[in-house]
């Protein structure tokens, strides 16, 4: 792997295109898009990653996102992902430098939780989510309640019950 860089620098058209890659292009109708709807990408926290040639082999995206509780306080979080690496580049290391570059990159003066969808056990493992406080969470959409994930300091601070959705100040 030869640099991550920020995701900024990058022609949106070929974020387009690797998306499309790593999800097909139907990707635009999952759950986690309709999280993140109307959002822009938080720019100093979503990379790319070139290859040895620097060609764009992979890209991480952030969003700000809250979890609106039931009394409707919106409770500011970081959605991560989607995490996209070209499928024949699947398996190198992009994945795992994307996601350290974006996790590094949250201020650890005030960092806002971070939720994404994935598989609990790769994101457990390597990255510290955990799905222990999102089983009564709610998505404008279907998902998979066991893949959805958070990571924070303090666990204390989120809420029981809520739905997730666009960060609208």
């Amino acid at each position: 792997m030869s640099k991550i860089i920020p995701l900024t620098d990058v022609d949106p058209a070929m974020i387009e295109q690797l998306l499309d890659q790593a999800f097909e292009p139907a990707r635009h109708q999952r759950t986690a898009y309709k999280v993140r709807e109307g959002m822009e990408p938080l720019g100093n926290l979503s990379f790319a990653a070139l290859d040895d040639d620097d060609m764009l082999a992979g890209s991480i995206q952030c969003w700000p996102v809250a979890l609106t509780d039931a009394k409707g306080r919106a409770h500011p979080m970081i959605m991560v992902g989607p995490v996209a690496v070209l499928p024949h580049l699947q398996g190198h290391g992009f994945g795992k430098a994307l996601m350290t570059a974006a996790l590094t990159a949250i201020d650890p003066r005030a960092p806002l939780p971070q939720v994404l969808i994935g598989d609990p056990e790769y994101y457990e493992r390597f990255f510290g989510f955990s799905n222990a406080q999102t089983g009564a969470w709610q998505l404008p959409g279907p998902f998979e309640q066991h893949r959805l994930l958070c990571r924070t300091a303090n666990p204390a601070i989120l809420p029981q019950e809520g739905t997730l959705g666009p960060w609208l100040r």
